[in-house]
C-alpha cells in the first residue's frame, strides 16, 4: 500500500542513557479515508533493519457497510510482501493466479522476484457487513542473487506458525528462529519476525541478530530505561543483554536480520540497482507486466 507518511526519528546516545537503542521512529498516522496507516520504514535517516525494507502499520479501521479495503493491482520488483493480521480479513488476487483470504494470525509471503501484480480487496459477504482491519504489511529486500527469481505465492495458515512461552510471554516465530524454535516460512536471507503479548511488567529479551527493532503495535514499553511508546519503533544496536519490559499490556512485532547493503525504492519498486528501478517504472507504464486474473480492469497508475 502507498501514502507515504512523514516519520519523525530520534537518535539516542550513550550520553543520553539510551545505551543499545540507536534510533527511536515516530511515524505520523496518515488518514486515508477511514483507514490508518503508519509507516516507520524506511525513514531518510534509517532505510532497512535487516532485509526488511518497508513497515506499515494498518488500522485498526473501523468500516460501515458497503466500505473496506479496495487496493487494485499494483506491481512489485526485486522484494517479496509480508502480510499478517490481527483482525480482519484481505482478499489478495494475484498474476500468478493466487486467489487467498488472509485471515488473522495467517502469513502471507508473496514473492515479486522479476516481476509480479496483486490486489487487495475484500470478499463481498465482509463488506456488506459493518467490519474490523487491524494488521502490519511489511516489505523484504531480496538478495541480490535472489532479486530476479521467478515470482511465487506462499500462504501459511495461523495453525502453521510455531508459538513458544518465554518467561509466561506467549511469542509467535512468524520468521526466522528464535527462543529454540524456527518457523516454516521461506526466507531468503536471515530474517527473524516474531509477535508478542505482554502483560504490564513482564519482560522479554530481545533475541540476537544483525540488525533488529521492536514495533509497539499496542501498549508500551521500556529498554534500559528508555520510554518506546505506542506507535513507535526502536531500532536496536548489535549488543547482547536487552531486555524489553512492558509498562502496559503491550503486543509488539520484532524484526530483523542481516544487513543486505543499500536498495533503491521508488513508489512499489525496490531494488540493488537503480536502472532495474526505471525498467519497471517503463514497463508498467508501457502496460508489460501481466494482469490479474480476475481483477482485469483497473489498476493504480505509475505516479508521475
Amino acid at each position: 500500500m502507498s501514502n507515504p507518511t512523514r516519520q519523525v526519528e530520534h537518535d539516542c546516545t550513550a550520553a543520553q542513557g539510551c545505551g543499545a537503542i540507536e534510533h527511536i521512529i515516530q511515524p505520523r498516522d496518515k488518514d486515508l479515508g477511514g483507514f490508518s496507516v503508519r509507516r516507520t520504514l524506511p525513514t531518510a535517516q534509517r532505510k532497512m533493519v535487516g532485509p526488511w525494507i518497508f513497515f506499515d502499520h494498518m488500522g485498526p479501521a473501523e468500516f460501515p457497510a458497503g466500505k473496506g479495503i479496495n487496493v487494485r493491482p499494483h506491481p512489485h520488483v526485486n522484494i517479496a510482501t509480508v502480510t499478517y493480521l490481527f483482525e480482519g480479513e484481505i482478499l489478495h488476487r494475484d498474476s500468478l493466479g493466487s486467489l487467498q483470504a488472509i485471515r488473522p494470525g495467517d502469513i502471507n509471503l508473496m514473492v515479486a522476484g522479476s516481476g509480479i501484480v496483486h490486489s487487495e480487496r475484500e470478499r463481498p459477504e465482509l463488506t456488506a457487513v459493518p467490519h474490523r482491519l487491524h494488521g502490519l504489511q511489511l516489505w523484504l529486500a531480496l538478495p541480490e542473487k535472489d532479486e530476479e527469481i521467478d515470482a511465487a505465492f506462499h500462504h501459511y495458515p495461523a495453525a502453521a506458525i510455531p508459538s513458544v512461552t518465554v518467561e509466561g510471554v506467549p511469542v509467535r516465530v512468524m520468521m526466522g528462529s528464535a527462543f529454540g524454535v524456527s518457523s516454516p516460512v521461506k526466507v531468503f536471507a536471515e530474517t527473524l519476525y516474531l509477535e508478542a503479548h505482554l502483560h504490564a511488567g513482564q519482560s522479554l529479551a530481545l533475541p540476537a541478530a544483525e540488525e533488529r527493532a521492536v514495533y509497539v503495535a499496542q501498549g508500551s514499553l521500556k529498554a534500559q530505561g528508555t520510554d518506546i511508546p505506542e506507535h513507535s519503533m526502536a531500532v536496536f544496536a548489535n549488543v547482547a543483554g536487552v531486555v524489553l519490559e512492558a509498562t502496559r499490556e503491550s503486543r509488539i512485532a520484532i524484526i530483523g536480520g542481516e544487513h543486505l547493503g543499500t536498495r533503491f525504492i521508488d513508489w512499489n519498486f525496490v531494488s540493488s540497482r537503480k536502472a532495474r528501478i526505471e525498467q519497471a517504472r517503463q514497463d508498467w507504464k508501457a502496460g508489460r507486466f501481466p494482469k490479474v486474473p480476475g481483477d482485469e480492469t483497473e489498476f493504480i497508475p505509475l505516479p508521475e
